[in-house]
């Protein structure tokens, strides 16, 4: 079963150039987004880290701009979670126009375990595998 988020973006004036393009440096901050309502609709949300004493870095971050995104356009972005049977968390991105399917931009992030001394972790936490259960992962 793959386990996939979308949802619109709203394109602020404050996230653009003088050419009302999107900057490259908002786009992380549109898949922090995606995160967030990923972990909302699967019950894996930064919370849940916490209260298991666990963090969630990012130690790698892909992104490919394909086409500009312009102020005033309500594009969507899909979030896609990839199973991995190591101890890392891997998402696929795509901002895309729903209209037309035309896409913007592609990402893939990576995150590992921490335990609360930022010691990584080798193996998924106890919480983690429940999830991956649950989730048929």
């Amino acid at each position: 079963m793959e386990l996939v988020t979308e949802k619109e973006l709203e394109i602020r004036f404050s996230e653009v150039d003088i050419m009302k393009v999107v900057w490259h440096g908002s786009y992380p901050l549109y898949l922090e987004d995606a995160r967030e309502a990923f972990g909302a609709q699967y019950g894996l949300s930064y919370q849940n880290y916490i209260d298991n004493n666990v963090f969630a870095p990012i130690v790698e971050m892909d992104i490919k701009y394909k086409r500009p995104v312009l102020y005033g356009m309500k594009p969507h972005i899909r979030i896609t979670y990839r199973p991995k049977p190591s101890a890392k968390i891997v998402f696929d991105y795509e901002i895309f126009d729903p209209k037309d399917g035309t896409v913007f931009l592609t990402a893939r992030t990576v995150q590992v375990f921490m335990d609360m001394n930022y010691q990584l972790m080798w193996d998924n936490p106890p919480f983690f595998v429940e999830w991956k259960n649950k989730w048929q992962q």
